[in-house]
């Protein structure tokens, strides 16, 4: 049986699903590691955001075995993986979601079935993801609170040691097996089912914190968020995304108000609302103008 062959039951079991943009210094990397990350033949979706290289894309995933999806317009990432997703078969239990600019450890997609797999409360598992120089990145972060958010944004850039920064990233807590409140949506394996029922990432985030809402949601059906460090993917980073840093930023505070303005939806509230929104906007510019 060949790495995308899925006629098997057992090979049915997982897929992986990739969203690009403009991602062809990288994808190929990435569907070279799809291959090693199983043992069984596990089926793999490219979903294309309208990049101006669609059809190099396109070769490329279809030389790897791949099947490529063109959305023919860019309405995000987490609605790019619902697309993908919904055209899954119905036997496919597990959806490991990862960016293209991740390259997969040897192994790494087996170990997080089996991760998930032993017991039914887990909703996601997420592995050690690492930077190109074998850094940790911490991946497994708590839900971010009102308190969190506030500290986080106001002295991130200006005190990175601060309490709130370290608390939110779960700094030095990412040696061992450990439950999360969320995982990074850079590599992450989320039950069938579980996405289903939740609808998939919010479509309202267009960039950045649809996988903060899904870990915060798996845990308010009482499920867990697991990270599982002996399953390994390198963020090895793309050049799709330069020059656009200033958009990116927006998106990013944009992101992080939205989701802790839902979070924290009660109208005695608001007050720290207008100062959560008032300090993440003073972060953006001191990031624009260092």
């Amino acid at each position: 049986m060949s790495a995308r062959d899925t006629r098997g039951g057992a090979s049915a079991r997982a897929a992986i699903v990739t969203v690009s943009y403009n991602s062809g210094d990288v994808l190929p990397p990435f569907l070279t590691s799809t291959a090693q990350a199983s043992a069984a033949g596990v089926e793999v979706v490219v979903v294309d955001n309208d990049s101006a290289d669609v059809d190099a894309l396109r070769a490329v995933t279809e030389a790897a075995g791949a099947r490529f999806l063109a959305l023919g317009e860019n309405r995000g990432y987490g609605a790019a993986v619902n697309r993908a997703v919904a055209t899954l078969p119905p036997d496919v239990r597990w959806v490991l979601v990862s960016n293209p600019d991740v390259v997969l450890g040897p192994g790494a997609l087996d170990r997080l079935v089996t991760t998930a797999d032993a017991d039914p409360s887990i909703g996601a598992v997420g592995p050690r993801l690492l930077e190109p120089d074998g850094a940790v990145y911490p991946s497994a972060r708590l839900v971010p609170s009102l308190r969190t958010g506030l500290g986080h944004a106001a002295f991130a850039n200006v005190w990175p040691g601060n309490p709130w920064t370290r608390r939110y990233r779960q700094d030095g807590e990412h040696g061992g097996r450990r439950d999360a409140g969320w995982l990074s949506g850079a590599c992450v394996l989320v039950r069938r089912d579980v996405f289903d029922r939740l609808g998939g990432f919010d479509e309202g985030y267009f960039m950045y914190f649809e996988d903060v809402d899904l870990g915060w949601r798996i845990g308010r059906l009482g499920l867990r968020n697991v990270y599982e460090p002996d399953a390994t993917a390198t963020h090895i980073g793309g050049t799709a995304t330069q020059g656009a840093s200033e958009r990116m930023r927006r998106a990013h505070h944009e992101s992080a108000y939205r989701f802790l303005a839902r979070k924290y939806p009660a109208w005695w509230l608001w007050p720290l609302r207008v100062v959560l929104k008032t300090a993440l906007a003073v972060r953006a510019h001191a990031t624009h103008t260092r």
